[in-house]
């Protein structure tokens, strides 16, 4: 049966929502969707955007089982953005006071990239494609 999928949401623990979203759109350069706060002006969900992919802002919760890489003690994953000019991107979010990973460096699956860690800990690789995935074999169909 196969499946109507349309769309995929990256939702990502923050300890402190307005914090995240402040630096993700003023440091790493997302656009603001938004904040929702409840009526005594408490932060519940932030929203980023890329283009139009949206990724989630929530706040931890150990009911939802929702903790950050820095409660945890280290990420799991983290997210590709691709940019126009990686190596320009990298001076602005180095300029901004962010934990840097990596530097830009070439890679041989065609990008050139840099990686940042953000204020919960999470991993985020900006990237520019240079060429075509080299073809090694590993990925089948």
């Amino acid at each position: 049966m196969p499946a109507n999928l349309f769309d995929v949401v990256p939702v990502i623990a923050c300890s402190d929502i307005a914090a995240s979203h402040d630096f993700l759109v003023g440091v790493l350069g997302f656009d603001s969707a938004g904040l929702e706060r409840t009526p005594s002006g408490e932060v519940v969900h932030g929203e980023v955007r890329a283009g139009e992919r949206r990724i989630w802002l929530h706040r931890t919760s150990e009911p939802a089982g929702l903790s950050t890489p820095a409660i945890l003690g280290g990420a799991g994953g983290g997210m590709v953005v691709h940019v126009d000019d990686v190596d320009a991107h990298f001076a602005k979010v180095k300029a901004g006071g962010a934990a840097i990973l990596s530097e830009p460096t070439d890679q041989p699956y065609g990008q050139r990239e840099y990686g940042v860690r953000d204020l919960d800990g999470h991993s985020w690789w900006f990237a520019t494609p240079t060429a075509a995935p080299a073809k090694s074999g590993w990925l089948t169909a």
